[in-house]
């Protein structure tokens, strides 16, 4: 009887698993056909792949990663082959990393076999990777991974910087913020880091000491012109001393600047990083971001004589777009480059 009872159940599984596979993949169809891009609803996993650069279009930056085969012998950065970020435009609540499921979906991903297997090659690809990479590839020229280009990239081919979720150092900042609506309408320098050795790397290219030529664009030009810096740590207990000692950031920035630094936990996954150019976790990345959120100019590690002139110079032209747009028809003004939205993007 015990037997019987056994056969029963299994065969009622088995007729009952392709029609939930036939559901789960009808879902999958209409949000691709859909591009839906709401807060995050599954479980937010490791966001690693096994091969990252294979789901990025265009072709690949020509440097040490933390993945893949060990570079041997001498590595000198190459400039970027293309524009560099995300085929469509960011959204505030993207990448968050946050939960939102209901407890509904969260028992409908639990006896899920397809999420299963997802999260479980996410995790074999992150426990893969050596931990000490990062680290050995500071020994070529910094940790620089590519050189800035001499001119921006032109804004009709310009891609997009990702909506990132972070804390600020405002005092009354009770919840983190998303740098899609503070990137909008301006022109900015956006220096991303993870220690206090990439943070010196990005202020060679954005301090007062090392490119004043910069900061007297950022003085001409104080409504249209910022710095943003986003400081990325995974690790829950670095984070915490972050916060800790967020009293003695706030005294290196004026107050006005406040909500310009943002403490990011995650969000930030492989193809995200592959996508802006984020190959090495240890070193530092800055970016000129338009007011249409496209990234048209990125440097990384320590900078260049010539890289904090193009710095300079390509933020004061990105504020001529902005005046220059601003002064036109409201039905003549550009609109920000991209995919539509119907439209399936890669990564």
């Amino acid at each position: 009887m015990t037997s019987r009872r056994l056969e029963l159940a299994l065969a009622g599984f088995a007729t009952r698993r392709p029609l939930a596979a036939g559901v789960h993949c009808q879902w999958r169809r209409g949000f691709a056909a859909s591009a839906l891009r709401a807060a995050r609803t599954e479980k937010p996993a490791a966001g690693a792949s096994m091969d990252p650069k294979g789901e990025v279009e265009g072709a690949p930056i020509e440097a040490p990663r933390s993945y893949g085969k060990r570079v041997e012998g001498n590595f000198v950065p190459k400039p970027l082959p293309r524009p560099i970020g995300m085929p469509l435009p960011p959204r505030a609540g993207e990448n968050t990393g946050l939960d939102r499921r209901s407890m509904k979906q969260r028992k409908e991903d639990f006896v899920d076999y397809e999420k299963h297997m997802r999260r479980r090659k996410e995790l074999t690809a992150q426990m893969s990777r050596p931990y000490f990479r990062d680290w050995g590839n500071l020994q070529f020229h910094g940790g620089k991974s590519f050189v800035a280009p001499p001119r921006l990239f032109k804004a009709e081919l310009a891609l997009f910087f990702p909506n990132l979720y972070g804390e600020t150092l405002l005092r009354t900042d009770k919840e983190p913020r998303d740098t899609t609506p503070l990137l909008a309408g301006r022109a900015s320098v956006v220096s991303i880091f993870s220690s206090r050795w990439a943070e010196q790397q990005v202020a060679s290219f954005t301090s007062q000491e090392a490119n004043p030529a910069l900061h007297e664009v950022l003085a001409r030009n104080g409504d249209l012109a910022q710095v943003v810096n986003v400081n990325y740590e995974d690790n829950a207990g670095k984070a915490w001393l972050v916060r800790l000692f967020r009293g003695s950031l706030r005294k290196k920035f004026p107050e006005k600047d406040w909500d310009k630094y943002l403490l990011v936990r995650r969000g930030i996954t492989d193809g995200i990083r592959e996508s802006i150019g984020l190959l090495n976790s240890k070193v530092g990345y800055t970016y000129l971001v338009d007011h249409h959120c496209r990234i048209r100019w990125a440097g990384s590690g320590p900078s260049h004589p010539d890289e904090r002139d193009g710095l300079a110079r390509g933020l004061a032209r990105l504020v001529e777009e902005i005046n220059r747009d601003a002064a036109r028809p409201a039905t003549a003004r550009e609109k920000p480059a991209g995919k539509p939205h119907g439209e399936n993007p890669r990564v």
